[in-house]
């Protein structure tokens, strides 16, 4: 018996396939659907995520994981909680044993995933490390999110939507925008009983306006819109400069406080049409 058991041992180990045997790495340059694998450095990541202020009340998701280290260091430094959508399930399952051995598992997790089909609403930021014709056809969706909501991007731009900010770290870049409330339109803005049409064109977060008096029309100065933040100025029929800021609320509403030069102030409310 023990001459024919030794050859038997040998016939299983040689009927392994030789893949099943070896561990799985992922390499750079390595093809991915519509990518290849390339690393983001740790003090981009670190960067990245400190450009977006993240805390320990966000929820991080990062659309093409890669070998999870965004997903890692949102959990791990900044106590966030964090996914990522990585599309190879190879990397994914690599990229999530990494989750765990790091001991974040109950903070993070990595999941196989298209991100185009994928639903990341959830996220109060969002990360990515990808093509910039990606990045396009991902801007609609990103666009119609919670207006507020981080997006920072590794390298790659958004084309007209410019960023909020740019950073730059030994030649590579990184650039962030805060999603942008809709406003555009034209709004019954009642500031104290002091009643006016505000009309508001926007691009993105960038906003020219007026106000009307009857028939004379006001432009706006100084607007600006960071996510449901939003201030603008006039001059009124006296000469008076005001000072408006506010915030965009749901239903098609603004309030906040206003001031003037002269000293007057109070709160303000507009309605969209």
């Amino acid at each position: 018996m023990v001459r024919f058991a030794l050859p038997l041992i040998a016939s299983f180990v040689l009927a392994v396939p030789v893949h099943a045997q070896q561990k799985y790495e992922p390499q750079v340059g390595q093809a991915g659907k519509d990518v290849i694998w390339v690393p983001t450095p740790d003090e981009v990541v670190d960067r990245m995520l400190r450009m977006a202020q993240v805390t320990k009340d966000d929820y991080v998701i990062d659309l093409g994981a890669g070998d999870g280290k965004i997903a890692i260091a949102a959990a791990k430094k900044f106590g966030a909680r964090a996914l990522g959508i990585e599309y190879n399930p190879e990397m994914a399952k690599y990229a999530q044993a990494n989750v765990e051995k790091q001991g974040v598992s109950a903070h993070a997790r990595i999941v196989q995933g298209d991100i185009f089909a994928s639903d990341f609403t959830q996220a109060t930021v969002i990360t990515m490390y990808l093509l910039p014709a990606l990045n396009m056809k991902l801007r609609p969706q990103l666009l119609q999110m919670r207006p507020g909501t981080r997006v920072v991007s590794h390298s790659f731009t958004m084309e007209d939507w410019e960023p909020d900010e740019t950073s730059s770290m030994d030649g590579r870049r990184a650039y962030f925008w805060i999603v942008p409330a809709n406003v555009m339109g034209s709004w019954n803005l009642d500031a104290g009983g002091d009643k006016h049409e505000l009309a508001l064109e926007q691009k993105f977060q960038k906003l020219e306006g007026s106000v009307a008096y009857g028939a004379m029309q006001v432009g706006l100065r100084d607007t600006r819109l960071r996510g449901f933040v939003i201030s603008f100025a006039y001059v009124d029929q006296a000469g008076v400069r005001r000072d408006f800021t506010g915030r965009v609320l749901a239903g098609g509403r603004m309030e906040g406080s206003w001031k003037a030069e002269t000293g007057g102030e109070g709160r303000w409310t507009a309605t969209k049409k």
